[in-house]
């Protein structure tokens, strides 16, 4: 999408809160104020909102903050009317002038800075897309509860009673969940024992419960991934989990303008520490989707591992002075350019 100053007569700038959301119409080209609204976060509200825009009858654009988060419900509206609407991120407070917030400044900033940039960023999509990041956040929360209670029943067993370590003795934890899932207890027991019993028991339902759950949301990710983007799963070192966290990342054709901006949405591009007499020095890039970019390392090992090419190319690197931290780096950044051609430009 190129600047919004060519395509636009007004942009109206919307901060976005979880009861309300303030908007302030920018014209193009002074970056001058109109007018200003605010509206509770409901339909009722977006339909206000958008009569309120059609008062002023210019091409227009819409600058949202958080379209993913508060501002889904009127991302989704606006693109049920045709509106262009703009993705912003939330601002960092040092980048507020002289500190000074409130919801109409925001506004007025949203539409500013997106009136700035060369590049403007298009909302993610929703339907089998926002699908997949549903069931990615209620497993990936499934997965480290689940995690959280086998330590606490591994923890719990080391120090218990010795009428309960000698029932679990020398088991794995797998087996140990299972078994301290059907423990009973005993009348003749004290307090602590008992106590130690029940919370044991309740702990490893909880895992194995948690760990079910995490099996089922996976299964339905792999059925969703299965019907977007069956080439993806054909990919080495690419599982359904995986899959969804690239396909989360990268929502639909065109909205990362090239593979370079893929790779720093993944945060996978080194990024330049040239200075004086120190040249061709990079620092290691630690922004981007950290979803994606774990995504990506997996995709690494995992080729490391069992991908004859790959591990000719890190002992070829090897040989030439580099650390497999470094080698795994240069990895990354040739998988995330190799994805985005898959993605826009599939077989």
């Amino acid at each position: 999408m190129n600047s919004l100053t060519d395509l636009v007569d007004v942009v109206i700038g919307v901060d976005t809160h979880v009861l309300t959301h303030t908007a302030a119409i920018i014209d193009a080209g002074t970056g001058g104020v109109i007018a200003q609204l605010t509206v509770d976060a409901t339909a009722d509200g977006y339909a206000e909102l958008v009569e309120f825009a059609d008062q002023h009858d210019m091409l227009r654009a819409w600058a949202i903050e958080g379209t993913g988060g508060h501002g889904a419900g009127l991302t989704r509206h606006l693109e049920q009317r045709d509106e262009l609407v703009v993705e912003l991120d939330r601002p960092e407070r040092t980048r507020r002038r002289n500190g000074a917030k409130s919801d109409p400044l925001d506004a007025i900033r949203a539409a500013r800075e997106a009136l700035s940039r060369t590049r403007l960023g298009a909302p993610r999509s929703a339907g089998d897309r926002q699908a997949l990041s549903v069931l990615l956040a209620a497993r990936r929360s499934a997965v480290e509860s689940s995690t959280d209670a086998q330590r606490q029943v591994f923890s719990l067993v080391i120090a218990a009673p010795e009428q309960i370590r000698v029932k679990l003795r020398g088991m794995k934890l797998p087996a140990m969940l299972r078994t301290a899932a059907k423990m009973r207890q005993h009348s003749g027991w004290d307090l602590e024992t008992t106590t130690t019993v029940t919370v044991l028991r309740t702990l490893a339902r909880r895992a194995l419960d948690l760990t079910a759950e995490a099996a089922g949301h996976e299964k339905e990710i792999l059925r969703i991934v299965r019907s977007m983007r069956p080439d993806l799963l054909e990919q080495k070192g690419i599982g359904p989990i995986n899959a969804a966290v690239i396909l989360c990342a990268w929502s639909h054709p065109g909205r990362v303008h090239s593979e370079a901006a893929f790779a720093m949405l993944g945060g996978v591009a080194p990024i330049p520490a040239t200075s004086g007499q120190v040249v061709n020095r990079h620092r290691l890039n630690r922004y981007g989707d950290r979803q994606l970019n774990r995504a990506l390392h997996n995709i690494v090992l995992s080729r490391l591992r069992y991908d004859d090419r790959t591990r000719a190319y890190a002992d070829r690197r090897t040989q030439e002075g580099r650390t497999r931290r470094e080698i795994i780096r240069c990895i990354k950044r040739y998988i995330a350019r190799d994805l985005y051609r898959l993605l826009e430009h599939p077989a």
